[in-house]
């Protein structure tokens, strides 16, 4: 018995090496998503505006930030995840505004991924120079999102995005409808350098400060 314990063991040990050396764990890494933008409406402008937006994603341990950059202007979220600390920039038309989000915050803000459970296509298909799964979920809205993926690379930080939390592997290619736009993001580029502490630092000058949940209430107050 106590010999059949130790194989098994043995075995799982050995399963468990062949996984991590299947999929390379990032620790440092900055992603690079090519955006393209399609109206749903029919209406074209606003869609055409944000074409050749590009989104950047920077990873040093449990600190990221998210740096979408289009002709209207840059959106920045930095969060350190360990701290459990972090704000949303915005800079449009010379107006630069900074939200900071506490833990909290940050879980209400992500909250609509929270119970999200991807069920995984094993047919393979190819983006780029990655060979990708497709896993789709049900969002409690109702509506399905879908996320092609490659399993030779992952993220130590899973919460960089937290509806890729239950991924197994790296997103490729994904798309997001927000109101009359649907966005397409692909993977252009990943890079393994180490990544400056400079690029998690918040900024000491030129924002407006506001609090995350103040600007909840502005929001609340804008749509009435």
């Amino acid at each position: 018995m106590e010999i059949l314990k130790t194989a098994s063991l043995f075995l799982l040990a050995i399963f468990s090496i062949q996984i991590a050396e299947a999929q390379k764990l990032l620790t440092d890494a900055t992603l690079t998503y090519a955006i393209s933008v399609q109206s749903t409406d029919g209406k074209t402008e606003l869609a055409t505006s944000l074409e050749g937006a590009v989104l950047t994603v920077y990873i040093k341990g449990m600190q990221s930030r998210t740096e979408m950059v289009s002709s209207l202007g840059t959106e920045s979220t930095i969060y350190d995840n360990k701290a459990g600390k972090g704000a949303i920039l915005k800079a449009y038309s010379g107006q630069k505004l900074m939200i900071t989000v506490d833990a909290a915050n940050w879980k209400q803000k992500n909250h609509f991924y929270q119970s999200v459970n991807f069920k995984i296509d094993n047919s393979t298909q190819s983006i780029g120079s990655y060979t990708t799964k497709k896993a789709t979920a049900l969002l409690p809205d109702g509506k399905s999102f879908t996320v092609n993926f490659t399993e030779e690379l992952n993220t130590v930080n899973k919460s960089y995005n937290n509806a890729f939390t239950q991924l197994p592997g790296l997103p490729v290619q994904y798309e997001i409808i927000s109101g009359n736009l649907k966005f397409t993001y692909t993977l252009i580029k990943v890079e393994q350098d180490i990544v400056p502490s400079s690029k998690f630092e918040l900024p000491k000058s030129g924002y407006r400060i506001m609090t995350y949940d103040a600007n909840q209430q502005l929001k609340k107050g804008d749509n009435k």
